[in-house]
């Protein structure tokens, strides 16, 4: 019997029938192995994760949740879901996981409905400086049933959080739930500010550490549960290296409600390869090997900021304390987000166009650009390659508009990328 059914059968019967899709994800494979990869919510997945995740996990349907489901043949899908509970619970260090959701959006929304009703108030981070649609942008299905009060950062204070401010809000509008995390935020951050807001008015707190889920797992950024979170969610990919995938991890009373609201409130049959390989992930978390891996990323940031900071490029905060940061690429070279986006792309250095704080422009044409360490640390890079990339990064910068120049830099690229292997893709 072969284990994985990714062998090489599948590939040629898949090369067979339908080419089109098998030269995609040739040309994907060949893409990511030749360029830099720092989109911070992106990284490489683990050897093993490939396996679980194309298993024959996919074909069986879960409706409902360990030892008690609404179909037969449960035996081995309960034993995958209650090992990633039970891991979860461990690299977390909370009462309760439920690893089902779909994705970070599902995530947060089985919360929203899990403890309010329409026309409640959530205060949560704008979006512009750094919170995600999720937390209650108006153009999200949220953020027309439930009423989002936003607080924001101090970009003249190196984009801290004004506690005061945070305490202010929460008085004057009475949130139900109190939400801190973020999308594009380069801090740490002091979840005691939240906690004590929440007290004051009976809230709920709520941290999306979907960003910085694999940092606090590795123990190199703070855990809210430390400070008396009650819940917090996450997704499984980005820093933590495992599927597309999501999970809400709480303090025993906020169970049954989290669990009813996932399934059969908001979701069906869960994807069970997914939590199969989200068990894998949460055991390599546990790992020494996984908190060297996290500090570097942080070592790695930092190497990477400072050099661009050298070159003059602005970021929003000055710095970073996490794996993330934006550079305002209109301040510092003349040039829009989308466009620097592009340029860096052609030097095959992959980043994202983003907001900075109050951007006076819109999502599409944004004033920056929004970068990270996690999937450069996981081929292997450390501070001498960190800096190198900042260096073409300034150079593709300060030539945006020249393509031969960037084709330059990314011969260049190509040819340290070929020396750095991608887990699970390369030969």
């Amino acid at each position: 019997m072969t284990i994985s059914p990714a062998n090489q059968k599948n590939w040629e019967l898949l090369e067979q029938n339908d080419p089109a899709v098998y030269n995609a994800i040739r040309g994907e494979e060949k893409r990511e192995m030749e360029g830099i990869e720092l989109i911070p919510s992106e990284n490489y997945t683990y050897p093993e994760v490939f396996a679980a995740n194309g298993s024959v996990l996919t074909n069986k349907y879960a409706e409902g949740y360990p030892g008690k489901r609404y179909y037969g043949g449960q035996e081995f899908t309960d034993i995958v879901e209650s090992l990633a509970i039970e891991r979860a619970k461990k690299v977390f260090r909370c009462d309760h996981a439920n690893v089902q959701p779909l994705s970070g959006s599902p995530m947060n929304q089985a919360v929203y409905l899990a403890f309010l009703k329409p026309g409640d108030t959530v205060l949560g981070m704008d979006l512009s400086h750094g919170g995600h649609l999720t937390h209650g942008h108006p153009v999200s299905h949220m953020g027309k049933i439930f009423n989002f009060v936003r607080y924001k950062t101090h970009p003249e204070k190196q984009g801290w959080i004004d506690p005061e401010e945070i305490m202010a809000l929460a008085l004057e509008h009475k949130p139900k739930i109190i939400l801190c995390g973020y999308t594009s935020y380069p801090r740490d951050l002091d979840y005691s500010i939240f906690r004590k807001a929440a007290d004051a008015v009976g809230a709920i707190t709520m941290a999306d550490v979907a960003h910085i889920g694999g940092l606090i797992a590795g123990g190199v950024m703070r855990n809210p549960f430390d400070y008396g979170f009650d819940i917090v969610t996450t997704t499984t990919h980005k820093s933590l290296r495992g599927p597309r995938g999501g999970m809400i991890l709480c303090k025993e009373e906020f169970a049954k409600a989290i669990d009813k609201s996932v399934f059969p409130g908001l979701q069906g049959g869960p994807h069970m390869q997914t939590i199969a390989s989200i068990a894998v992930t949460l055991e390599k978390a546990l790992q020494p090997e996984f908190k060297e891996y996290t500090a570097q990323i942080l070592k790695n940031a930092k190497a990477l900021a400072e050099t661009l900071m050298a070159g003059g490029a602005k970021l929003i905060t000055d710095g970073t304390d996490n794996h993330m940061m934006v550079v305002d690429t209109t301040l510092s070279f003349g040039v829009g987000g989308t466009e620097a986006e592009v340029a860096l792309d052609k030097a095959g250095i992959t980043t994202n166009k983003q907001v900075i704080p109050d951007d006076p422009n819109p999502p599409l044409k944004p004033s920056g650009i929004r970068l990270g360490t996690p999937a450069a640390t996981t081929r292997g890079f450390k501070e001498a390659e960190m800096k190198q990339i900042g260096e073409w990064m300034l150079d593709a910068l300060k030539h945006h508009s020249d393509d031969a120049y960037l084709a330059g830099i990314k011969v260049k690229v190509v040819e340290m990328c070929l020396k750095y292997p991608v887990p699970g893709v390369s030969a």
